[in-house]
């Protein structure tokens, strides 16, 4: 990594950038919205997630209003409940996690010193249908038909049709198409941060917002799927009365309760990790040195990440589980603190050790940690069992969540707009007005907030849309609203700061806090990362290389052009980040609106029942990806090599563990086992609950599942072997298995089909039918997917796009297959032999 910089003339600089911008330009026009690069999408979904917030503040301002003062009827109480349960759904899924995907979007290309992430069009397809669900969700309020079982929706009140009505669809089916965005923002962002560094930037000295932006992508992936086989369940109850939560048929309402925590208490550190990365880029920039203790702020974050997963029952202490399990959790509830206290420790150390510089973004990030601590405290309070039981859905736990989430979120995303948003237009934010705002929301926020604990104290549950005048909790309330409101004025500031016109204002310095990270030498005109991909020596590059800005707007480093017309970034290794490819990602495109207007389109006709549109929705979605994958990903290149300067030269295609298409199947596939793991989990829960699980009810029989299991295995072996040969070149054997593969595979899920279906397995009898026919329903929706890929490759070999040397689409489809044989072999042997064992 010493290669001398390359001599490039004034007017060769000059050419090269005009190219560059020409390539990476926006299109005009309507053709806007088809956008895909970083710093487009990034500012989209970020005006998006804001949007939902102050529609979700303005709920929250309405509610305060209505418990301002005892019995009264400024709001009804099921418009109080509409508005309470899209309160804590948007705030959760559509501004906590989005706002930092929005950041991660805009900065992570240049802060890694990259051309672009790899998948651009998966960033815009995820935006789309983050903002399609979220109006449907959001609209649906202004129709009386919001949901309004909590943003939590606890069966059975929110199984109850009569009482939730549509709202609960609308809450079940929109939140899993907002979670496919999510799913596909954590696919971008790992595969980004492991394999398109810049050259140098080895693993140990990536920016800490990369390091945490990746912890929280792999937390997501095994976060979300989770909710996402509870939302199929719960969905298959209303709309079939499938009776999973239905303690009549054999199902249970905990159930649930811990698919639901298994999401929701990494949640919380989901939205709490990324505000700790905002700091951890703003403190050593204000103290103007190094972070102290790189490796323990990383480990910290880690040890968080992995622990969050350990907490959920700590939401169900009251709900008679056994003392054992109440000590563990309560333990480890306790055990979280420890590497959130490093993190902060840290930031603490770094301060002390630099000359601290007074700054809006240091207000709001010192404010910020100030009320997490306090709301770290009575954390540490409800983690302990008996002090739970007193206090569970009380406000003391509203004013608990509200100190964590937006102290520990919402001031340090603040602190992020102040610091970030020269990067937006060469401009900071007005300071004076940005003192004010800070006030109004630290003097509002505690007065709202901290008399919640007493409140929560006194009795008061939560949920309620009135109370009393003789319980004593009227001044506690009317103290809450007023400091609400207050809280309100400082947040209106900000926005109106951001919002005012400011192009009479002169222009600043592209870098004015004097930062250290590459994210401050792109410019607002630029839509791709960087100029030229640099090579990094240090993990603040901009205060230890001195040339290095000069060289990366010369073009001195590598892909200094855009000599063939296309989009291009350097994808290099995990660990010391060194180049292996330059990948030509894919352009503006109408092909991720389709289909995420389709695949929105299926989820909202599901809701109202419209099968036929649902159907068509469905295809569309399927004939939109297809084309997506025919004409974005793996073309065959002109030439197998790119000159990417320095005298270097990579290829341009790659297949196997070296492409990023294989990490993306890779990761998307640990996401999809995820949900299925819940849902076996689901299996297991009813099994070990009830002492005769199948009720005296048929199963399926062990011959139909295990045939399907063996026919599932031969299935796989003939894809091993079409991959196997494909590297000898004999295509007509290439088509043989694949075809054979096929068959096999269609006659696979007509088994796993038949074993239920011939046993007339009644699923809205029991839950144990009911639990069978998911397992086997998802299992063979998997294989007909598997099925559409094998003709894929049928017809990229036919189109001589698959060949001996160019076998990305077959490496990839071979990988989803290892992932497919395992669940199909858990799935039909867990079913043919299990309830027999017992």
């Amino acid at each position: 990594m010493t290669e001398p910089l390359a001599s490039v003339s004034a007017e060769t600089s000059a050419a090269q950038e005009a190219e560059l911008r020409r390539v990476w330009a926006n299109p005009k026009g309507w053709r806007y919205w088809t956008s895909v690069n970083n710093t487009q999408i990034g500012l989209w979904y970020g005006s998006a997630a804001f949007i939902f917030m102050l529609f979700a503040g303005i709920l929250a301002l309405l509610m305060r209003l209505q418990l301002a003062v005892p019995d009264n009827d400024f709001l009804s109480a099921d418009l109080f409940n509409q508005a309470f349960t899209l309160h804590g759904t948007v705030m959760m899924f559509l501004f906590a996690v989005p706002i930092f995907e929005a950041v991660a979007i805009f900065l992570l290309p240049s802060m890694l010193g990259a051309r672009e992430l790899p998948f651009p069009r998966l960033s815009a397809f995820g935006f789309w249908s983050f903002a399609l669900g979220g109006v449907f969700v959001c609209g649906s309020i202004f129709f009386g038909a919001a949901p309004n079982a909590g943003w939590f929706m606890y069966p059975p009140l929110a199984t109850d049709k009569q009482y939730s009505g549509i709202g609960a669809d609308i809450w079940l089916l929109g939140l899993s198409f907002i979670e496919v965005a999510s799913i596909a923002a954590a696919v971008e962002l790992i595969v980004g941060i492991m394999k398109c560094r810049a050259p140098g930037m080895r693993i140990n000295m990536m920016p800490l917002f990369a390091w945490y932006l990746l912890i929280v992508a792999g937390m997501i992936l095994f976060a979300f799927p989770p909710l996402i086989a509870g939302d199929i369940l719960f969905e298959m109850e209303r709309m079939f009365d499938w009776p999973f939560f239905d303690a009549a048929r054999g199902g249970d309402p905990l159930l649930w309760q811990h698919l639901f925590w298994i999401f929701g208490h990494p949640e919380v550190y989901i939205i709490f990790l990324p505000a700790i990365a905002l700091m951890a880029m703003i403190v050593p920039t204000f103290a103007q040195r190094p972070i102290v203790g790189y490796s323990w702020i990383v480990l910290a974050a880690v040890g968080t990440g992995f622990l969050s997963f350990g907490l959920w029952v700590h939401h169900m202490f009251t709900t008679g589980l056994p003392q054992i399990s109440l000590a563990f959790f309560s333990a480890a509830s306790e055990a979280v603190a420890i590497p959130t206290g490093v993190q902060i420790f840290v930031f603490i150390a770094t301060m002390l050790a630099g000359r601290v510089i007074f700054s809006l973004p240091m207000l709001f990030g010192a404010g910020g940690l100030a009320i997490f601590i306090i709301g770290g405290l009575t954390g540490v309070m409800v983690a302990l069992a008996p002090f739970d039981w007193q206090a569970h859905d009380t406000y003391f736990v509203v004013a608990h969540l509200h100190y964590v989430m937006i102290g520990g979120m919402l001031f340090p995303v603040v602190a992020g707009i102040y610091y970030y948003y020269p990067l937006v237009n060469a401009q900071k934010l007005s300071a004076r007005w940005g003192k004010i705002a800070f006030w109004l929301m630290f003097v509002g926020f505690n007065t709202a907030f901290f008399p919640m604990h007493l409140t929560g104290l006194r009795g008061m549950p939560r949920r309620v849309f009135t109370y009393p005048s003789d319980v004593g909790w009227n001044l506690l309330n009317l103290v809450s609203t007023i400091g609400a409101f207050i809280f309100a004025a400082g947040v209106t500031i900000i926005v109106i700061d951001v919002l005012r016109p400011k192009h009479r204002e002169p222009k600043g310095e592209m870098n004015p806090w004097n930062a250290g990270t590459l994210e401050w030498i792109s410019e607002p005109e630029e839509n791709w990362g960087v100029r030229s991909i640099p090579i990094i020596k240090s993990r603040y590059p901009l205060w230890d290389q001195p040339e290095l800005i000069d060289g990366i707007k010369a073009g001195r480093y590598y892909l200094p052009d855009a000599a063939d017309g296309r989009r291009e970034t350097l994808v290099t290794s995990v660990l010391d980040a060194e180049p292996l490819q330059c990948l030509r990602v894919g352009g503006t495109s109408l092909l991720t609106i389709i289909s995420a207007l389709a695949l929105g389109g299926a989820f909202i006709a599901l809701t109202f029942h419209w099968w036929i549109l649902t159907a068509l929705c469905a295809a569309v979605t399927l004939v939109a990806i297809l084309i997506w994958l025919w004409t974005g990903t793996n073309e065959i290149p002109r030439q197998n090599l790119r000159d990417i300067g320095l005298g270097k030269q990579v290829p341009l295609y790659a297949s196997g563990p070296a492409s990023v298409g294989w990490w993306a199947v890779f990761i998307t596939m640990a996401g999809d086992g995820t949900a299925y793991a819940s849902l076996m989990f689901g299996y297991f829960f009813y099994w070990t609950i009830h002492p005769d699980f199948t009720a005296g009810l048929p199963g399926p029989g062990r011959i139909w599942p295990l045939m399907a299991a063996a026919l599932f295995a031969l299935a796989w072996l003939a894809m091993l072997f079409a991959r196997s040969i494909n590297t000898n070149g004999r295509m007509a054997s290439v088509r043989l298995c694949l075809l054979t593969s096929t068959i096999l595979t269609l006659a696979a899920c007509a088994s796993g089909l038949a074993g239920p279906y011939l046993y007339d397995m009644q699923p809205t009898a029991h839950v144990y039918p009911a639990i069978v026919w998911v397992i086997v329903l998802w299992t063979v929706l998997h294989g007909l997917v598997a099925v559409i890929m094998q003709f894929y490759c049928l017809a990229s070999s036919f189109a001589g796009r698959l060949t001996a040397e160019y076998d990305a689409d077959l490496h990839n489809v071979v990988l989803y297959w290892h992932f497919l044989v395992i669940t199909a072999l858990t799935s039909f042997g867990v079913l043919g032999l299990f309830p027999e064992l017992r």
